[in-house]
């Protein structure tokens, strides 16, 4: 573990290469700003107006600088601040072993004045106290995460990738709409003129609506060539204007996964396009209240 951490904590992701750590976390505490606090010899720290006073009542030392610091010399800050770093439970014993040994020997380590000293009761006062705190102080705390972008990529890429059952030429990536790219192909069934309007129309309202969308209009491949190699794109939609679109204003809309497809109106379609985007319904809820269309001709790949 790094030495200004207290604790660390490692995300790994399963891949055909085996376990791998994508995420490191690392709990700095407050290490940065008193490195810096103590070099400095300025208070690095927060403070914040309390709305109401806080009133606590704290064991604590207070030494008798007359007699502390002749008897202990070059040891008396070392001494000290030791003293104000203890909890209430080593207080305690310390007040305890005055009362009845009439003194107490503190330890110092990893200190210019390491070894051991004694206190006596003319030393120090301990005792409790009532604080009344206005303004609370405290030292920020940090917890660092680091993102491995290009494991975390690759991972996403492998758990995505997919082929068609029986026919291992056609692949796709099965993102998350929240992940993909784009999120809609919008393309027409041909290069009819009466598309174009309908076309540049649904496109418009989608990107409108927040949802990134994609045209294919390149009526010189089929329209299941189309849909194949934008699924190897990973776009999870797809809406299709054809010749019933001039006649009724519906077009059908594709999800890659299942190529299943239903039709509705543009108004119903964009609207259920959004809601597929961001989550708020699933692909199951929208085949639940509406019938699935033919889709022998329009996914196939011919």
């Amino acid at each position: 573990m790094a030495h200004y951490a207290t604790d660390c904590w490692d995300a790994e992701i399963k891949t055909s290469h085996g376990w791998i750590e994508c995420v490191g976390c690392a709990d700095r505490s407050a290490y940065d700003l008193r490195k810096h606090s103590a070099y400095t010899k300025e208070k690095l720290c927060a403070r914040e107006n309390l709305p109401e006073p806080l009133v606590t009542e704290k064991l604590m030392c207070e030494t008798n600088s007359k007699v502390f610091g002749p008897k202990l010399k070059r040891a008396a800050k070392p001494v000290q601040k030791y003293l104000e770093s203890l909890s209430d439970a080593d207080l305690t014993s310390i007040q305890s072993a005055l009362s009845t040994d009439g003194k107490a020997t503190v330890v110092l380590s990893g200190t210019p004045a390491d070894g051991e000293y004694d206190i006596t009761p003319d030393m120090v006062t301990i005792e409790v106290r009532t604080i009344t705190e206005h303004v609370r102080e405290y030292t920020p705390n940090v917890i660092e995460p680091s993102f491995g972008v290009g494991r975390i990529l690759y991972s996403l890429l492998e758990h995505s990738f997919n082929v068609r059952a029986g026919d291992e030429q056609r692949s796709f990536f099965s993102f998350k709409p929240a992940v993909a790219p784009f999120k809609c192909l919008v393309l027409p069934l041909s290069g009819h003129p009466s598309f174009a309007k309908p076309l540049q129309d649904v496109a418009r309202r989608l990107r409108a609506g927040g949802v990134p969308a994609r045209v294919d209009d390149a009526a010189s491949a089929s329209i299941g060539r189309r849909y194949a190699r934008n699924d190897e794109l990973g776009t999870p939609f797809a809406i299709t204007v054809d010749f019933q679109t001039a006649d009724d204003g519906t077009v059908t809309l594709r999800e890659r996964d299942t190529t299943k497809q239903i039709r509705a109106s543009i108004d119903e379609i964009v609207e259920l396009v959004k809601c597929l985007a961001n989550g708020s319904t699933s692909w199951d809820d929208v085949l639940s209240k509406h019938p699935l269309v033919n889709t022998s001709t329009n996914n196939s790949t011919a």
